[in-house]
């Protein structure tokens, strides 16, 4: 008793991290936290109807309404998955907008896997106007925005993706992304005047005429030094002027300029490679994507089909349990419940229900489906035996499936009839039916045979 307490007050415990989670919207940080509560205790109520609203306000309304479902079979009454389930089924006009809505983000991950970029960010973003609480429609439309050098945009995109899950793994890489693509603001441009002052700086020179200081541009100087100078001066003074040039200028600035060459050509390679990396980078989480559309897309059909086999095991349980109603009806509709998509409680109440309502349904649908077969009626003999097939495949020793392979055949359909007859012989070899099957096998080869011939 003691251990039963002791997992009850880990799965609230849980659940009350989750609840603090989800008021700061860490919706993913929620749902960590809600799904261990429900390991503790899968019979939580109230921590899996928190969890459908933390996907709800994400926009992933398919996994909320899964948990809404599982949580109003396990508690049919006083339970607030019923006002949230029936909130949703009475406006069909936000359903429907919802369903468009994945519709079309996964035609935008086709897009994204034929390299139709701006195709897909256009269909983003009628997505989000329609759903604005669409978390990865969001998030697609910041990479591709990425992907595509739209960084201010992408900016956008991820801010609103930030408020709806402040914590989303996802979001935050791709933040960290356009943290590093845009890098540093640039440097604070150098002042006008200064540059103007810097190209207008006049070079002059100085000399004293008695009591005055003369100030005159270089190249004035070197006019009147060289009218005073001899020939031989101006000569030698030009072979030493030309040495230096030779020998020291021009290598100083060949070199600098070399540096400076050289330097440009490492910053410019620098830029280049980290621009790279990072476009690898982004590419990289772009083909992630492409690659896992397909998987994004069975799981959204998984979940739907989940859903609705637990609204045909509810539907069919509220029949058995209101007392009027007929086997053959409950059937049809537990007939289009997958067993496999249920969880271990609803697998139970769907083997006590098929358990309670096939061995009476299969006995009214046989004797309909062999009265229609002989008065040759042979679709509606078809559609009804092949439902006591799906039932109970060995029912009257093989009967109802060589009735319903005589039906296909005589409805001239050789190849689904041999497939029920060959079935016939398999289960029960050494019966009537099975030498019956055999024979019309063998009619159904020759004439296979005669029309080769032919």
């Amino acid at each position: 008793m003691d251990y039963t307490k002791k997992i009850i007050r880990q799965s609230n415990y849980w659940y009350n991290d989750g609840l603090k989670k989800a008021r700061i919207r860490d919706m993913s940080g929620a749902i960590v936290s809600l799904r261990r509560s429900l390991q503790y205790n899968k019979g939580n109520i109230t921590a899996r109807n928190l969890l459908g609203l933390v996907y709800y306000g994400r926009g992933e309304v398919v996994e909320a309404l899964v948990e809404w479902i599982i949580s109003k079979n396990l508690r049919p009454k006083n339970n607030l998955a019923n006002s949230y389930l029936q909130n949703i089924q009475h406006s069909a006009r936000g359903l429907e907008t919802i369903s468009q809505s994945i519709k079309r983000f996964n035609q935008c991950l086709v897009y994204c896997q034929q390299n139709g970029e701006d195709m897909a960010i256009i269909q983003l973003k009628k997505i989000t106007v329609s759903h604005p609480s669409f978390l990865k429609a969001y998030q697609l439309l910041a990479l591709l925005y990425l992907h595509t050098r739209q960084y201010a945009q992408a900016q956008q995109a991820l801010a609103k993706a930030r408020k709806l899950d402040t914590t989303n793994e996802i979001t935050l890489r791709y933040m960290q992304e356009l943290t590093q693509i845009r890098g540093k603001k640039a440097k604070k441009p150098e002042n006008k005047e200064t540059k103007k002052k810097k190209k207008r700086k006049k070079e002059t020179v100085e000399y004293n005429l008695g009591n005055e200081t003369i100030i005159q541009p270089a190249h004035r100087m070197v006019k009147e030094l060289a009218g005073r100078f001899t020939l031989m001066n101006i000569v030698l003074g030009a072979a030493i002027g030309a040495a230096i040039v030779w020998f020291l200028i021009v290598p100083a600035v060949d070199e600098s300029k070399s540096d400076k060459r050289n330097k440009e050509v490492l910053e410019y390679s620098e830029r280049i490679n980290s621009l790279e990396a990072q476009l690898s980078a982004v590419t990289r989480t772009l083909d992630s994507y492409r690659a896992d559309s397909a998987d994004s897309e069975e799981a959204v059909q998984t979940a739907a089909a989940t859903a609705e086999s637990y609204e045909n095991l509810m539907t069919a349980s509220e029949q058995y349990n209101s007392g009027s109603y007929s086997e053959d009806s409950i059937a049809d509709v537990l007939l289009a419940v997958n067993r496999n998509a249920l969880g271990e409680s609803g697998q139970e109440r769907y083997d006590d229900l098929t358990s309670s309502i096939y061995p009476t349904a299969c006995s009214i649908l046989y004797e309909s489906g062999t009265a229609s077969y002989n008065v040759a009626n042979y679709d509606t003999a078809i559609e009804v035996l092949s439902k006591v097939v799906r039932m109970d495949e060995s029912y009257d020793d093989g009967g109802a499936l060589l009735t319903l392979g005589l039906a296909c055949l005589d409805n001239g359909d050789p190849e689904t009839a041999t497939t029920y007859l060959s079935r016939v012989n398999e289960l029960f070899p050494d019966t009537d039916n099975a030498q019956e099957a055999k024979a019309s096998l063998e009619e159904i080869a020759a004439a296979a045979n005669q029309d080769t011939e032919e």
